[in-house]
This record gives structure tokens, sequence and C-alpha cells, in this order.
């Protein structure tokens, strides 16, 4: 691997460390508000992402099968989402302002299943980018360096209040600062090695590569409408999340479509 890709799949992982280091400069808690915009906005990056960087390139790929082009795009997608369902049961985790935990019975402690939370909608993330750059050093398949370093940059941005979200409420409850950052730091290590891992495999995922980009996309709208939907939306009816949802949205969107 060249020192791009390195770069690449190491910016989301800068993003979550400095979202994380908002501990330091904040106050114990963060407003309903504040944590609606910031999950709201997360939740457009992701689907911008989704789209421009995932479905769009994995139809492209696919041209040369005719009508039949979507097939690939469709198959890997659903494979994504049920990959991430089967995930959701089998790791015991705890959505932000929630009171009772997902996944099997556990004795894990509440900061424990708040950071796997978290972890477990970081793993497809780290994928996405891992795909994305082993299209790139195939250097056949019509994926460009910036292309993938807009997906590395669109993800960084929205690792920031990621990284900030759960270091927040760690906080919150009592844990000191330089352990609720450490918390936010670990819950975003998965997306390198993630990364790392599928591009070391990529002679397997290249031929395939329709596949595990619309896997990627699927994964990751999962965790959109399965999580970060429902908690931008918690409490009293507000907007705020909708909107910074459009603006992410529209970040990511610029970012694929100026960079791309």
């Amino acid at each position: 691997m060249n020192l791009n890709t390195w770069y690449g799949i190491l910016i989301p992982f800068f993003g979550t460390s400095l979202g994380a280091a908002c501990v330091f400069f904040t106050k114990k808690t963060t407003t309903l508000s504040v944590q609606r915009a910031l999950t709201g906005f997360a939740g457009g990056v992701m689907v911008a992402a989704s789209v421009w960087s995932l479905l769009i390139p994995a139809l492209d790929q696919s041209e040369a099968m005719g009508k039949w082009s979507f097939l690939p795009a469709a198959v890997g997608f659903w494979i994504g989402i049920l990959f991430l369902l089967l995930l959701d049961h089998l790791i015991p985790h705890l959505h932000r302002n929630a009171e009772q935990a997902e996944g099997p019975k556990t004795k894990l402690q509440r900061t424990t299943m708040l950071v796997l939370a978290v972890t477990l909608h970081n793993i497809p993330e780290g994928m996405a980018v891992g795909v994305v750059y082993a299209g790139y050093l195939a250097d056949n398949v019509g994926i460009s360096l910036t292309g993938a370093l807009a997906l590395s940059l669109g993800i960084a941005i929205q690792n920031f209040p990621e990284g900030a979200i759960i270091s927040m409420p760690l906080r919150s409850e009592g844990m000191g600062r330089g352990k609720a950052f450490v918390y936010g730091v670990l819950s975003g290590v998965v997306e390198p090695i993630g990364a790392l891992l599928t591009i070391l495999a990529a002679d397997l995922i290249v031929p395939a590569l329709p596949y595990f980009l619309s896997f990627a996309a699927g994964a990751m709208i999962y965790v959109v409408v399965e999580e970060l939907i429902p908690e931008g939306s918690q409490g009293e009816h507000s907007n705020v999340a909708t909107l910074s949802f459009a603006v992410g949205f529209t970040v990511m969107m610029i970012l694929d479509v100026a960079l791309g």
C-alpha cells in the first residue's frame, strides 16, 4: 500500500479522536438540541456517502450487465442490511438515552455497552473506506484517489460529532475526562482495522467490487435508520435533527462530486 492509502484509512479515525477530545473543552453534558444536531448530521453524511460513494459506483461497475446492472447493487445492499441485523443481535450494546440494552444478556457495564453501540456502527464505515481504497489500488475499476479521499473526509467529518456523542455522555455519567476520551477514541479503532483488513483481502474483493460497495452502503443505511434517526427524534418534536441531516447530506454530496 502507498502512503496515500495509509492516510486515507486513518483520516476517519482522526475525526473520531478529535470529536472525543471535546470532552476536555466542554461541560459535562450537551443539550438535547446539540445531541440531535450531531446525530442528524452524522446520518446525513452516511446516507449521502452510501449513495454517491458506494451505490452509484456499484451501478457503474455493473453497466456491462445492461438492464440487469441493478442486480449486484441490490444483492450487496441486502447482504449489508442482514449483516448488520445479525451483529445487532449478537453483540450486546446500549444506545444513547436508552435504558434497556440490545443483543444477548450480559453483565457488561453500561459504559462498555455504550461504546459497543458506536463501535458496532463504525464497522461498516471502516469497510466502506477499505472497499473504496481497494478499488483505487486495483487501478482498473474507475475509482480515483480523490474519490476515495472524498469518502474518507466525509466519514471523518461525521465521526467528529460521533466521537463527541460517545465521550460526552460518559463524562456526564461521572467518568473522568481522560477515561471518557480514551473510550471515545477506542470506539473508532475498529474503522482503520476494518479498512486495512478489507484492503488486504483486495484479491477477493475487487472481482466482486459492485457487491462489496453496495454491501457497505446497506450496512451504513441500516445504522442510520435503526439508530441515528430514532435518536435524533427522541423527546419533544424538533426540526433540529432533520435540518442537520440535510446539512450533512449536502456536505457529503458536495465532497464526493467536487473531489470524485
